[in-house]
């Protein structure tokens, strides 16, 4: 059975579509990629349409992953279709939360930090409006979730 898996943002340009590239990569490099379908929306639609933001597609690429996904805006069958919708803080959450139809719905909803190893973040901050570092901070807070989250289907 395949695993279906949602990571959302606020605008599905910066930290959902980065998940999305670190999770693709870390599953195709370990062979798992027939096991799973991985997404990202954003809870707005203010960027539907658009690619990811350049800074994040630049920061991503010098790590060796494509982040290539077209922005989009979360939809009530997302929360039928994917098997875990993951949030990348505390207003994402809240928003999804506020979207969901069911008590199946809400139990699909997760925060991207609790699958974090060695980071102790309570969210992923948002990487927009700031510099560099905040882009590479993003990259490495997703890398360690990412990982987290991977290993918890396997243990």
């Amino acid at each position: 059975m395949k695993r279906k898996i949602l990571f959302v943002c606020l605008g599905n340009i910066c930290r959902s579509p980065a998940a999305e590239a670190v999770m693709k990569k870390q599953i195709e490099e370990r062979g798992l990629s027939a096991n799973f379908e991985i997404d990202s929306a954003g809870i707005l639609s203010v960027h539907q349409g658009e690619k990811a933001d350049s800074r994040m597609r630049q920061h991503a690429a010098r790590r060796g992953y494509e982040a290539t996904s077209i922005s989009r805006q979360v939809k009530i069958d997302d929360f039928d279709r994917f098997d875990l919708i993951i949030g990348m803080d505390d207003s994402n959450i809240d928003d999804l939360n506020d979207c969901a139809l069911t008590a199946e719905h809400k139990s699909k909803i997760r925060q991207m930090t609790e699958y974090s190893k060695k980071y102790n973040y309570t969210h992923i901050p948002d990487p927009y409006y700031g510099g560099t570092a905040g882009f590479e901070l993003v990259l490495d807070l997703l890398e360690d979730a990412c990982t987290g989250l991977l290993e918890s289907f396997y243990k």
